[in-house]
């Protein structure tokens, strides 16, 4: 019996081409969009000890003290400081320096803030 109508579809060749360029590019991209959460996460440590380092001046001005704890300062400032998903250290703060230690647990650094900036 012959065939009148030509049969169309994909030979196995074309598919395991479109699968192989399919598995490079995400070889490739995997990676950096992994670095790309790291750096939000670090990201959003940075801005959680700026904020911190912000509660903390507005304490010594309106107090004449630093503060003890993240429970110390003003809620509304240090709001985006989720301490479920950060580590945040309050290392011997006094009257008359404070330094803060902020690292997302899924993040790869730990911002310290002191009086002269981030060390």
């Amino acid at each position: 019996m012959k065939r009148t109508k030509k049969q169309s579809g994909f030979t196995l060749i074309e598919l395991l081409i479109v699968i192989a360029i399919i598995g490079i590019l995400a070889a490739v991209l995997l990676p950096n969009l992994l670095s790309a959460r790291k750096r939000a996460y670090d990201a959003t440590a940075q801005t959680c000890a700026r904020q911190i380092a912000l509660a903390e001046e507005v304490k010594q001005i309106d107090d004449g003290t630093y503060a003890n704890s993240l429970g110390d300062l003003d809620a509304g400032t240090v709001q985006s400081c989720d301490t479920s998903v950060m580590d945040i250290t309050f290392n011997g703060a006094d009257a008359s320096t404070f330094s803060v230690t902020v690292s997302h647990h899924q993040g790869t650094k730990a911002f310290t803030i002191t009086q002269q900036g981030f060390q």
